[in-house]
């Protein structure tokens, strides 16, 4: 999923699963409707019957390539914060039409900006005392410069937050490095 900034030529990139992918899409997609409803679609229900409404949703942190989102409710007048995965809040986001806002914190260590003016692709890094900016090439493959016991770590994190793409890519990264 590549969410862009309002206004602005970053883009946020958040590796979610097809389920999701495709619960998104359908939503976006106003000419496909399924006949019975998906997960997001019962849930924005029961939300809708328990009078709650969603305001807003938040991508708020990022922890060792692992993002944490919030959707902002409305019930009987009510703020009420719902921890959620990036993937489902945005999906309820498209549901609910209300916006997604992140943080500079998370757009500095994730964020990209996919053209610059030569073309070439660049990721925004801010440095840990956020006292300047710099472009790194997005080129460089975090997993691929990682080392084996961070690799482990990772899957460990992507299996806990039931993200089983990256889950399988860190599979894949490890089984290549336990063959050599």
């Amino acid at each position: 999923m590549l969410l862009a900034e309002d206004g602005g030529n970053r883009k946020l990139p958040i590796v979610i699963g097809i389920g999701e992918a495709q619960s998104i899409a359908i939503a976006l997609e106003k000419t496909v409707n399924p006949p019975r409803p998906l997960t997001h679609d019962l849930f924005k229900n029961v939300l809708d019957a328990f009078e709650l409404s969603v305001k807003e949703v938040i991508i708020h942190n990022i922890k060792d390539g692992v993002f944490f989102a919030s959707l902002v409710a409305i019930s009987q007048g009510k703020e009420v914060i719902i921890d959620a995965r990036p993937s489902d809040a945005v999906a309820m986001a498209v549901r609910y039409k209300c916006p997604i806002f992140t943080t500079e914190e998370v757009l500095a260590k994730a964020g990209m900006i996919l053209e610059d003016e030569t073309g070439e692709s660049k990721s925004i890094h801010v440095s840990e005392d956020d006292s300047a900016s710099k472009d790194i090439s997005s080129k460089r493959n975090p997993i691929e410069s990682a080392s084996l016991n961070d690799l482990n770590e990772m899957m460990g994190k992507a299996i806990a937050s039931e993200d089983y793409e990256l889950a399988a890519r860190l599979r894949d990264e490890i089984e290549k490095r336990n063959k050599n």
